[in-house]
């Protein structure tokens, strides 16, 4: 039995169809296969390596803290110098209101913690959250996930769950004294990339405050740079009551947080006590990673490169066979006539070595999610093979 088989019989399978591609080595955009083959990474294990794979700052800093301590105690119990500096640095790069980290081992349990939190401080049990959002795959993110597709098959799930359309006026009107927190996206990603409008981002906040429900801001997949700022609700001039994090805030490493005032993540510790509490969440070796990937973007200024990378790939895909560009920042996605036509380019573009994919609830629509350290060359090469790889398919 060889590798594939292998992994088709004995790794659980999420998908009818995995892509099947043998990773030897991955360094900066690139992914190189089993057989010496490489490929421009397009989608950075969706929003993960940020910084690129192997940045040899991360590298260095999981070399030197394994050779510390990995594992020694749940997380909270033992101070630990990497959670805690890593923890220091999100902070002083976030609003004073936004000053104590909770990490967890995923994106999904950022959002299992953030709305266990909002029932404790809100002792409210409504949540609020929007079609075609998406917020992870446990039960509890799962209930605010915004596709029945993909809830039907578990439920029950969370009562007092209520999905409105993004960016519509009608949720404004069914927040209320009940209403623990509302659960939103800056840029809605799996629908394809849908920024919020603004007016109505500051509006949504604007009646949180009035009805006492706190908002829950998802930037698991714009945080860090993603999006053209360090966090995408910089560019809305509200500041969330919980923001959650993940994919690239590990660095390659398995690490989420979520991060809210002091005041409010208090009573997570007190009647009852452990009123949250888990074993793996911020390992010493993922703050250390995460660390030192959040330190190299901060140092070398890439999120100032957002714009220009992101007008660069605008301006040359061009072609009569895609209906919409969207964009924010280097999140974009390049939406084609049907599902079909676009899984043909992402197999040809797979085949011309590069890696991209479809969006969870936009199966029409390309993803373009590059580490965000990608050059202009890069980048050329990238849409040179996408182009290419639509009129071998229309051929």
């Amino acid at each position: 039995m060889n590798i594939r088989q292998q992994f088709l019989q004995y790794n659980a399978q999420t998908s009818p169809a995995p892509l099947l591609l043998e990773v030897a080595q991955a360094e900066g955009v690139y992914i190189t296969d089993t057989s010496g083959k490489q490929y421009i990474d397009l989608i950075s294990g969706i929003s993960v390596c940020n910084m690129g794979h192997g940045n040899q700052a991360v590298l260095d800093a999981i070399a030197a803290q394994s050779r510390r301590y990995m594992h020694t105690m749940v997380y909270g119990e033992f101070v630990q110098t990497p959670q805690t500096a890593f923890a220091t640095a999100l902070v002083d790069h976030l609003p004073e209101k936004l000053n104590c980290v909770y990490f967890t081992n995923s994106g999904s349990e950022a959002t299992e913690g953030a709305m266990k939190l909002a029932k404790r401080v809100t002792a409210r049990s409504k949540f609020i959250s929007f079609n075609n959002s998406y917020h992870g795959s446990t039960q509890g993110a799962l209930s605010i996930m915004g596709s029945e597709y993909f809830r039907n098959a578990f439920r029950p799930l969370l009562p007092e769950v209520y999905h409105f359309n993004y960016n519509d006026d009608e949720v404004l009107y069914s927040i209320d004294h009940n209403t623990a927190a509302v659960v939103v996206e800056m840029v809605q990603a799996e629908s394809g990339v849908h920024p919020a409008d603004p007016v109505w981002m500051m509006a949504l906040k604007e009646r949180c405050e009035t009805a006492g429900a706190l908002l829950i801001a998802d930037e698991i997949q714009t945080g860090f740079g993603r999006t053209g700022t360090l966090f995408a609700f910089e560019q809305y001039g509200i500041t969330p009551d919980i923001l959650l994090l993940g994919k690239a805030l590990g660095s390659g490493l398995p690490l989420g947080a979520f991060i809210a005032s002091k005041d409010l993540m208090d009573t997570l510790s007190a009647q009852p006590v452990l009123g949250h509490i888990t074993t793996f969440g911020g390992n010493p070796v993922c703050c250390a990673a995460g660390l030192a990937g959040f330190q190299e973007l901060s140092n070398k200024q890439v999120i100032n490169s957002i714009t220009h990378k992101q007008e660069l790939f605008r301006t040359l895909l061009t072609h009569p066979r895609i209906l919409a560009f969207r964009f924010a920042g280097l999140m974009m996605a390049i939406q084609f006539e049907n599902e079909s036509f676009n899984q043909k380019i992402i197999q040809s573009c797979l085949h011309r070595g590069l890696i991209t994919d479809w969006f969870l609830f936009a199966p029409d629509c390309l993803r373009i999610a590059p580490p965000l350290i990608i050059s202009d060359e890069d980048i050329r090469s990238a849409c040179r093979i996408i182009l290419e790889s639509i009129d071998e398919v229309i051929r």
